[in-house]
Order: structure tokens, then sequence, then C-alpha cells
């Protein structure tokens, strides 16, 4: 027997516009990475103001495009696509770098490009099936919080070691929780339940 609710509480309109407001917003996160890389790498491996404003641009706009998209009313397909893509094409690529640097370990990059690769793949069997995309999970957005936690501090705080060790901790098991709710919800719509 099916499973007839909505799983996102209350049905919202999602349109087909592509050009709006918050979907510039997300897609101008992805072009923060290279300036960050380049302008640290170039600069000994110290940090200064041009890549502290773009670490800030890129943290806001995570929260500033679902905000815009909620208030304006223009929650699209494309829209639910380009945000966590963003969010994972920037993440992958700053931890990258820490990884080449040796400040983070290659296991953990691993295990993030795993564990996205399979969320992917899921979303994308669930727009291929039901020609729209699944939103983010509340799991999801939390996880990409103490994940940019976790980098900023091995990015800011060389010394702190301790720091490092319980956000790495923390970071893997709010992954694995949240890749356990996207299963679940992969597992539901499957079933047939309803989705915005």
């Amino acid at each position: 027997m099916g499973i007839t609710e909505n799983i996102d509480g209350n049905k919202v309109t999602v349109s087909g516009r592509v050009f709006t407001i918050s979907n510039f917003i997300s897609f101008s996160r992805v072009f923060i990475v290279f300036p960050v890389v380049y302008i640290h790498y170039r600069n000994n491996l110290m940090y200064n103001t041009e890549v502290i404003v773009l670490l800030i641009y890129g943290l806001i706009s995570d929260y500033l495009d679902g905000l815009v998209a909620r208030k304006t009313n223009t929650i699209s397909e494309v829209g639910k696509m380009i945000d966590p893509i963003s969010d994972k094409l920037c993440a992958g690529a700053l931890f990258i770098y820490t990884v080449w640097l040796g400040w983070v370990p290659t296991w953990f990059l691993i295990f993030f490009i795993v564990r996205d690769v399979l969320i992917i793949l899921g979303s994308t069997f669930i727009k291929i099936k039901y020609g729209k995309v699944a939103m983010s999970t509340m799991s999801g957005k939390i996880s990409v919080n103490i994940i940019s936690a976790y980098w900023l501090a091995v990015f800011f705080l060389r010394d702190a070691a301790e720091i490092h060790q319980f956000l790495l901790g923390l970071s893997v098991l709010i992954m694995t929780i949240s890749f356990l709710d996207y299963f679940n919800r992969y597992r539901r719509i499957m079933m047939g339940a309803q989705f915005n």
C-alpha cells in the first residue's frame, strides 16, 4: 500500500522558472572557490581580507538563496537542483584543496564524495521517475553547516587540533544521519509519498 501524505508537510508552489534572483545567488556560490584557493596558495597559505570576504559571501549566500526563493515565491525545480549542487561543488573543491595541503584526512574526502554521489544518484532517479526534484532534508542542511564549521576550523584555526577532531567526528556523524534520512525519504517517495 502506498504512502499518500506529503513528506514535506505543506505543499508549496514550485515553478519552472530558471532566471530568478535566488538561482543566481546559488549559482554564484560556485565561483568563490577558485579565488579563495588561488589567493590563499599564492599568499604562502595565509588568508587575507579577500579570502575572508569571499568565504563570508559563500556562507551567507547559502542561507540567502532559500530565503529569497521563499519570500519572493520563486521556488523552482532548477533552484532545488542548483542549491545542493553548488554546496557540494564548493565543499568538495575546498576539501580537495585542504586534503592536498595535508590538513584534512583523505578518508574523510572519500567518505564525503561517496555519500554525495549516492544522494545524487537517488535524486536523479526520482527526477527521472517523477519529473521533479526532491527538496533537501533538514539533516542535510544541518550537515552542510557542520561540515562548513569543520573546514573553517581547519582553515583558520590551524593549531586547534582538538577542535578539528571534534568537528571531524561530528561531521561524520551528521553526514551518516543525513544519508539515512535521504535514504528513508527516497524509500518513502518510491512507495508513493507526495513531495514538493
